[in-house]
């Protein structure tokens, strides 16, 4: 059985070349924390995640910090729960950088993204927006959705795949605390 184009490009992405990545990733690190891109690195996962080479889809590449969350030590006060250097937040890196991009391109949504690379310290993202406004999108059945008043502003409300997934909202159980949320399930006393 022949396998197709998309199934070769996920195969070589379980193992990449590490040379031309390392190569890659000294070329992201020159360039801005922003870029836009032409077309996805990873074609297969961008097809699978909803791009489409259209007008109206936007790649965009983004670089975060890896490691912990510092919170600034204070300087009166010596009380315990104040002096913790680190602060883990309940975010995945993959939702950050998500709403870093939705809050540069302010006039994009954002529909999901993917990661691309990992060095010693950061982590490289592409993120997949929509500019809603253009015709071409407005027209597409399979993703004029996006354009509805409900799904403004999607990434900063944790409606994204990314944010889903970090809210604890991938399994549907009847005694889980995080549907409708996590605050709500404490006023409940579940």
């Amino acid at each position: 059985m022949a396998k197709g184009m998309y199934h070769k490009i996920k195969e070589a992405w379980k193992k990449p070349d590490k040379k031309t990545l390392r190569e890659r990733m000294i070329e992201w690190r020159k360039s801005g924390v922003f870029t836009k891109v032409e077309k996805p690195l990873r074609l297969d996962r961008a097809r699978a995640l909803g791009y489409k080479a259209k007008k109206g889809f936007v790649i965009i590449r983004i670089r975060i910090k890896r490691g912990g969350h510092k919170r600034p030590r204070p300087n009166k006060g010596r009380r315990s729960k104040r002096l913790h250097a680190r602060k883990n937040l309940k975010m995945n890196y993959k939702w950050i950088a998500e709403q870093r991009v939705g809050n540069k391109y302010k006039n994009l949504e954002i529909l999901n993204s993917y990661l691309i690379g990992k060095d010693g310290v950061n982590y490289f993202y592409e993120v997949i927006c929509v500019d809603s406004s253009k015709p071409e999108i407005k027209k597409d059945n399979t993703i004029n959705w996006i354009t509805k008043k409900a799904n403004k502003k999607r990434v900063n409300r944790g409606l994204t795949s990314a944010a889903k997934k970090s809210r604890g909202l991938r399994n549907k159980s009847p005694t889980s605390k995080t549907r409708p949320s996590v605050r709500a399930g404490k006023r409940r006393g579940k």
